[in-house]
């Protein structure tokens, strides 16, 4: 059995249920579409939220995908109206910068993917290109040799929680935060889906 955060139902009754919220290009939603069209994550996207307008929610009205924006990020209420009514499984966190509300519907069902080892480089600001400059400058002083992205459970502080996978890749003071970034992005686009997958599946 799916614990839906809309009721209990089994897998064989419908799709799992995804919430996307982003706040940017939509380029990890264009991931997860990609790897649903392929069959390699057994779900459906069935609503996307932005906190601000962005392109992200531009790609979600084009593919079809009901879409919304909440301005300045979404609040507890509002989460749980649209959960109940989307009838949402898991809520995914796909470069949303704000702090989402954890509340007593979607505890231990909200994921959020980060460009970085965690518990290393994240917190409250440590987003998109200021993570990759970060471990770059640590790279450089010879404090770290590796990076990659942490898939984790959310709660109510920036990118902590129990940690469901990771990927890495080597790192030097020689690279770019741009290299960086696109090496970290292709790990990214396998290590979501696979760790949404193995939530799914329990």
């Amino acid at each position: 059995m799916i614990r839906s955060l809309a009721g209990t139902r089994t897998v064989g009754e419908r799709k799992v249920n995804l919430a996307i919220l982003l706040s940017g290009s939509g380029r990890t939603l264009d991931n997860l579409i990609a790897s649903i069209d392929r069959g390699e994550l057994d779900a459906q996207i069935a609503v996307v939220v932005g906190s601000r307008a962005c392109v992200g929610v531009e790609k979600a009205k084009a593919a079809g995908i009901p879409a919304m924006v909440c301005d300045g990020g979404i609040g507890g209420d509002e989460l749980d109206r649209v959960c109940g009514e989307y009838g949402i499984d898991w809520v995914i966190l796909a470069g949303y910068l704000k702090l989402v509300p954890i509340t007593d519907l979607v505890r231990g069902r909200v994921i959020n993917i980060h460009p970085a080892l965690l518990p290393d480089f994240g917190g409250a600001g440590m987003h998109g290109m200021k993570v990759h400059r970060a471990v770059v400058a640590a790279a450089g002083r010879g404090e770290i040799f590796e990076t990659g992205c942490t898939v984790h459970f959310a709660d109510e502080a920036f990118d902590r929680g129990t940690i469901i996978e990771q990927r890495r890749c080597p790192v030097s003071g020689d690279d770019s935060a741009e290299d960086v970034a696109a090496r970290v992005f292709e790990l990214e686009c396998a290590c979501l889906p696979s760790a949404i997958g193995s939530v799914i599946s329990g």
